[in-house]
C-alpha cells in the first residue's frame, strides 16, 4: 500500500501547497454549513462521500490575526468500493463526528475529528471487520480557495476498538472539495 501511494500523495500536496500559496487570501471564510465531496483510496478499495457539515458549535478566535479554531459536526453517507475480484466488493456506511478545525490566517486549516460510524455488512475486500459498527479517526488540513470553499486532504482509520476479534481496520486517503453556503 506504501507504494499506491507515493506518488499520488506527494503530488496532491504539491498541488495544495502551490493553489494555496497562488491565491490571494480571501476574505474570511463562511462559517456556516458545506457540503463535502470525497474520493479516497486505500489498500485494494475506494471510498466515495458526501458530507454535510454543519455551522461552527463553538469558535475562538486569536488576537492578532485572522486564526480561529472551530468545533463543529459533520454527517456522511459512503459507498466503499473493492478493486478486482474480491468478495464482497460493495459495503455503504453512514458516520457522524465532531471535528476540530484550526484555521490559520483564513488560509489554511487542520483538522481532527472521531466518527462512530456503521457499515452495511462487517466484512469486506477479504477483510473481516467483525462489528458494522466502527469507530474512525480522521486527520486532514487543506486551504481555503474563496470565501466559500476549501480543497484538502484528509487520512481516516476505521475500526472496532478491540470490540470483537478479529478487529482488521481500513485505511483511506481522501481528497476532499468543500462548499460552504
Amino acid at each position: 500500500m506504501r507504494n499506491l501511494f507515493r506518488f499520488p500523495l506527494k503530488a496532491l500536496f504539491a498541488v495544495a501547497v502551490v493553489s494555496a500559496y497562488s491565491l490571494p487570501v480571501a476574505a474570511e471564510p463562511v462559517s456556516g454549513q458545506a457540503f463535502n465531496l470525497r474520493v479516497g483510496a486505500g489498500d485494494h478499495y475506494q471510498r466515495y462521500e458526501l458530507a454535510w457539515e454543519s455551522p461552527a458549535l463553538w469558535t475562538w478566535r486569536f488576537e492578532g490575526n485572522n486564526s480561529r479554531i472551530d468545533v463543529l459536526a459533520e454527517i456522511s453517507g459512503s459507498w466503499w468500493n473493492a478493486s478486482g475480484s474480491r468478495r464482497l466488493s460493495g459495503v455503504w456506511q453512514a458516520g457522524a463526528a465532531p471535528f476540530l478545525r484550526w484555521s490559520v490566517n483564513d488560509a489554511f486549516y487542520i483538522e481532527a475529528g472521531l466518527s462512530a460510524n456503521y457499515f452495511s455488512r462487517a466484512r469486506f475486500a477479504g477483510n473481516q471487520m467483525s462489528t458494522r459498527f466502527q469507530f474512525g479517526e480522521h486527520l486532514g488540513f487543506g486551504a481555503y480557495i474563496g470565501e466559500h470553499s476549501r480543497l484538502g486532504l484528509r487520512y481516516s482509520h476505521f475500526s472496532n476498538a478491540g470490540i470483537k476479534r478479529p478487529n482488521h481496520g481500513l485505511d483511506v486517503f481522501q481528497v476532499l472539495y468543500s462548499r460552504q453556503f
